[in-house]
């Protein structure tokens, strides 16, 4: 132990503390900087105007912690066991399973657990700062979990953790691609580890040729407006019409472009007791969904990832959902929507009823968008 150098101890910290992956960048500029702005001026951020507004501070980390010297970079596995209903069972199977919910919706792998991972990841990279700061007393540190404006990405890959795939996401050869990013800034000169060079996706486009939207212009570019998990949880107005059929069953993020993506057929599953899924979640109700109040909401999903889309969006996504699969069974429930104080869930229970029924409701004249809280 004594023989470690500063670098291998702060990795085998990192491990210890349920970090799968470690890896230690220098500060310097962001390497895919150019790429951001190129992105931002296609206008693909869509409605996430915070990646404009600070946009130049994710050039250099010092925009986060002005000292910064060094960049650890860890990953930690959310990866669910491959028996877990929600990500490998057909809707035919699931209405064979006496406990599956009648309209089952489906939401995003890292959503799913009892906590959100950003709580979980800051309390660990916390904790990690702390033990470094044993070890080198006057270091000062701050721990970045995809709040604060940091290309992880980039970090992660000039760490060695792993390299871009074709659908954006970080890849690493034994974690495959359900993992989280975390980042702990330090003001101490560490030697950096080699970075990952090359991709190994080769001639494979499975994520490019599933995405159901079509939200990959060209491999390696992602045009948010088009991503179901943008459609259901960062646009805050009604989902474009043409889209809506593409979110299938989702309504919270998407998974398709992971799922089949061939280096996560052997990835591990998460060993963290709060990324497995809760089994409410996996799969959720849609047509129960539709029924939440605003209280019953939060006490649901409060503490969760789901929080983010608010109750106006999740129940705007269930209802899109009830009218994807289109079963009658879920038009009285739809029908009640019809007088929920949000517009936004109102027009999306009017086209959802349309859909099943094939008949014209007669719309009130509104802008569906809804003040954000």
């Amino acid at each position: 132990m004594n023989d470690m150098t500063l670098e291998d101890r702060i990795k085998e910290q990192a491990h210890a503390l349920g970090f799968e992956l470690a890896g230690i960048a220098p500060a310097t500029e962001a390497d895919g900087f150019d790429r951001l702005r190129d992105w931002l001026a296609h206008d693909f951020a869509g409605e996430m105007g915070y990646m404009h507004r600070h946009a130049g501070a994710r050039r250099h980390p010092s925009s986060v912690l002005p000292a910064v010297r060094s960049v650890v970079m860890v990953g930690m596995n959310y990866h669910p066991a491959p028996a877990s209903g929600g990500r490998h069972t057909s809707p035919e199977r699931e209405r064979r399973v006496p406990d599956a919910p009648r309209s089952p919706g489906r939401i995003a792998s890292y959503a799913r657990g009892s906590a959100d991972y950003h709580d979980v990841l800051h309390e660990r990279l916390n904790r990690l700062l702390a033990w470094i700061q044993t070890e080198v007393p006057d270091c000062r540190g701050r721990g970045v979990v995809d709040t604060a404006p940091l290309l992880e990405r980039d970090f992660a890959r000039r760490a060695g953790l792993g390299w871009f795939g074709k659908n954006t996401m970080l890849l690493n050869k034994r974690m495959g691609s359900f993992f989280f990013l975390g980042a702990l800034l330090l003001d101490i000169d560490l030697r950096a580890d080699p970075p990952h060079t090359g991709s190994h996706c080769g001639t494979c486009t499975a994520c490019l040729d599933a995405c159901p939207t079509q939200a990959f212009p060209k491999p390696g570019v992602l045009d948010a407006r088009r991503c179901i998990s943008y459609l259901t949880i960062e646009l805050k107005d009604s989902v474009p019409k043409e889209l809506r059929s593409g979110l299938g069953d989702w309504v919270f993020g998407c998974d398709i472009c992971q799922d089949v993506c061939p280096w996560n057929r052997k990835a591990p599953a998460t060993q963290e007791p709060t990324f497995r899924p809760r089994p409410d979640l996996d799969p959720v109700d849609a047509a129960e969904l539709l029924g939440l109040s605003e209280e019953a909401f939060r006490h649901r999903f409060r503490g969760t990832a789901v929080m983010r889309a608010k109750r106006r969006g999740l129940l705007r996504n269930a209802a899109l959902v009830l009218g994807n699969r289109g079963d009658p069974a879920a038009l009285p429930v739809l029908r009640r929507a019809l007088d929920d104080p949000e517009p936004l869930v109102r027009e999306a229970a009017r086209w959802a009823i349309e859909r099943i029924t094939g008949e014209r409701i007669c719309t009130e004249p509104m802008n569906t968008k809804s003040l954000e809280d």
